[in-house]
């Protein structure tokens, strides 16, 4: 697998070839600059691969190293809402919603704008968006930066509580203690583009070349199956003259802009939500996960 952002530009990762069955914690390093939260984009399904593909991803949650605070709603709504991408239904998704901003010290802000929220609090709303499907696949790029000890021990419980269901984690953070001793393996990047895996938490352990292939893969970077394809959001919006909807066809993530439907990769709805709802006069009447096998056409 490679990822490179233009035909022309650099690799910024290339020739990973990476076997991770399920129950793994995996640390990943590597220098500033060198690829980490490429590689982890990828491996969430953030991002397609330029070359390779991803197979036998389970269901993600990720936590990206910038989370946008300034979105236009409540920690409470935004919750709610990616419950129900993530498939929730109503009352299981608001008793996961309440749980997770329990657990994280949050509850007292769930009404509050996200815009209005701290760096840390809104860190906190980001951390619970990925823990509330119980994902198989957990990504966390920097999660602990900007949370308050509580909430960095509450992270660090719940990491561990999905790898002994059975999940993979994989987390980037610059703290060496952070999670120490407890990972399965670890991944460098040299700073080309190319990782070297080592078992277990030692840096200085001795590593192996990236073709390491343990039993049960739960995730195979080698190649992209059709049934792991990025979940596609419908969004149902009224009031978008030409012009905008021209203009919003050309956004990354964008689909399919035809009628009042917007189609969007789901990684991408809150950028393009965010984008309906700065406009004059547009009403965006449901954002819903889009049913049966996604056709992804186009997309950027």
């Amino acid at each position: 697998m490679g990822k490179r952002y233009g035909g022309r530009q650099p690799w910024v990762v290339r020739d990973v070839s990476l076997d991770v069955g399920p129950g793994r914690l995996v640390r990943v390093s590597g220098r500033n600059g060198s690829g980490k939260s490429t590689l982890l984009k990828v491996a969430a399904g953030v991002c397609l691969p330029s070359a390779g593909r991803v197979t036998g991803r389970p269901r993600v949650g990720y936590v990206p190293e910038r989370f946008p605070g300034g979105l236009p709603f409540s920690a409470r709504e935004y919750l709610l809402h990616m419950a129900r991408l993530h498939g929730l239904r109503a009352a299981a998704g608001a008793g996961a919603v309440d749980e997770w901003l329990e657990r994280l010290g949050a509850a007292d802000y769930a009404g509050a704008p996200l815009r209005s929220l701290s760096k840390g609090m809104c860190q906190k709303v980001a951390i619970a968006q990925a823990l509330l499907p119980r994902p198989g696949l957990l990504v966390l790029d920097e999660a602990w930066t900007g949370l308050d000890q509580a909430a960095r021990a509450t992270l660090d419980a719940a990491v561990t509580e999905r790898v002994a269901d059975g999940a993979i984690s994989l987390f980037v953070d610059h703290d060496p203690a952070r999670l120490a001793g407890r990972a399965s393996q670890r991944w460098q990047l040299d700073g080309a583009g190319r990782v070297t895996v080592a078992e277990g938490d030692n840096p200085a352990g001795e590593s192996a070349s990236g073709n390491a292939a343990p039993d049960n893969t739960a995730w195979d970077s080698t190649a992209w199956d059709s049934t792991a394809r990025p979940q596609v959001v419908v969004i149902e919006v009224a009031g978008l003259e030409p012009g905008s909807r021209a203009a919003l066809g050309g956004l990354p993530g964008v689909l399919s802009c035809d009628g009042p439907a917007v189609r969007v990769l789901a990684s991408y709805s809150d950028d393009v939500l965010r984008t309906l709802l700065a406009g004059d006069g547009v009403h965006v009447a449901s954002v819903r996960p889009e049913t049966g096998a996604p056709d992804l056409g186009a997309q950027r």
